[in-house]
């Protein structure tokens, strides 16, 4: 049995789980900003926690699985997409590649190669083996790598809830962040397809899939763009709470909050076509905590997907995100524990590529190029 720790580092929040022998032995949440700006409290966390047996480390749009001490400088590059064009001073928000941003993650991860412990960075939606070839024409955001963590986690509690092998559990995932929303198709216990935060549904606060002339009259779409335009901006209460936006007294919040709800439907009755045998919608996220969210959600599914269940992730402990619970599980499996059969079910270890691997509408070298990677 295995001792672990999963962490999931959100645009709000950076929560952290421990599983030992599969139960919960840590669980914290810290400001994403705070964490970015001085690691310290969170790295002095994992030295309490010692002996462990792994890490599943914050992985960005993810990496095949790479051991902390071997990931390279190009390596991070592709993990973060980082705006290399940036220059500090100029109001960094986790969209940025500012110290207090992307940056700060890249920093971040770096600094958690002193942790006395194997540390991991782990795949992306894109770099699955069971998500077929044609579906990752142009795609980058699939799914960032927290959200292949979230669906460990609801493989896991489906499996237990049915009493079935992971390779027997069928669902889509609509992950409803503090900042994103995404939508991951689960077919055999194997991710087949996704949506991810900047490809996918209006988030909270993030626009989601840009339309391409907004895109062009936009002229350069901005690491800071990706992370605004969504239902807090439509709202015009940029610093609202999940809570009041979900809960609208303005028409421009009624629109905000219609075309959330809407977009959240539409992205799981698309990915509805790559898993035909689900039959459950499973919802996680900040959001899918709100009172009142399941429920709007299902009388809207009623229609769109007739008969499927619509149920919200519980996970072990609910202090913490559902895909810091996520990476526990990948962490437990990776080391041969309790939840190995998931990590084996959803063939984490035969990830493989590149982020860029499968771009047409722009060369690949042009990406490689923006990133300063060599050809």
């Amino acid at each position: 049995m295995a001792r672990v720790i999963g962490i999931d580092p959100g645009t709000i929040s950076i929560d952290v789980c421990g599983l030992d022998h599969g139960r919960v032995c840590l669980s914290r949440s810290f400001p994403t900003t705070a964490v970015l700006a001085d690691p310290r409290p969170l790295l002095e966390l994992f030295e309490h926690a010692a002996p462990l047996d792994l890490v599943a480390g914050p992985s960005g749009y993810g990496l095949p699985l790479t051991g902390i001490r071997d990931v390279s400088e190009a390596d991070l590059r592709l993990a973060y997409l980082p705006d290399l064009s940036f220059r500090s001073g100029t109001g960094a928000t986790t969209g940025d590649s500012g110290p207090g941003g992307i940056q700060g993650l890249r920093t971040f991860v770096r600094a958690l190669a002193r942790v006395p412990a194997p540390v991991v960075l782990t795949p992306g939606v894109v770099h699955l083996p069971s998500v077929p070839a044609h579906r990752k024409v142009n795609r980058i955001d699939m799914g960032t790598a927290d959200k292949v963590c979230a669906v460990a986690l609801a493989v896991h509690e489906l499996s237990e809830r049915h009493r079935c092998e992971p390779r027997d559990v069928s669902f889509i995932l609509l992950e409803l962040g503090g900042a994103f929303t995404a939508v991951m198709a689960v077919e055999d216990g194997r991710i087949v397809d996704g949506l991810g935060g900047t490809s996918g549904p209006i988030g909270l606060r993030a626009a989601g899939a840009l339309d391409g002339e907004v895109a062009f009259l936009a002229g350069t779409v901005t690491k800071h763009q990706l992370f605004g335009g969504g239902v807090a901006t439509i709202a015009g209460v940029s610093d609202a709470p999940p809570e009041a936006l979900a809960a609208p007294s303005t028409p421009r919040g009624r629109v905000a909050w219609e075309a959330y709800l809407e977009n959240a439907v539409k992205g799981v009755a698309t990915l509805a076509v790559s898993a035909p045998r689900a039959s459950e919608v499973i919802l996680s996220g900040r959001v899918s905590r709100i009172d009142g969210v399941r429920e709007e959600l299902t009388r809207r599914f009623s229609s769109a997907l007739p008969g499927a269940a619509v149920r919200t992730l519980a996970g072990f402990d609910t202090s913490v995100k559902e895909a810091a619970q996520g990476a526990a599980v990948i962490a437990d499996g990776l080391a041969g524990g309790r939840f190995a059969p998931i990590v084996d079910t959803l063939d984490i270890r035969a990830a493989s590529g590149t982020v860029l691997d499968w771009l047409y509408v722009i060369p690949p070298s042009a990406a490689r190029s923006k990133l300063n990677l060599d050809p």
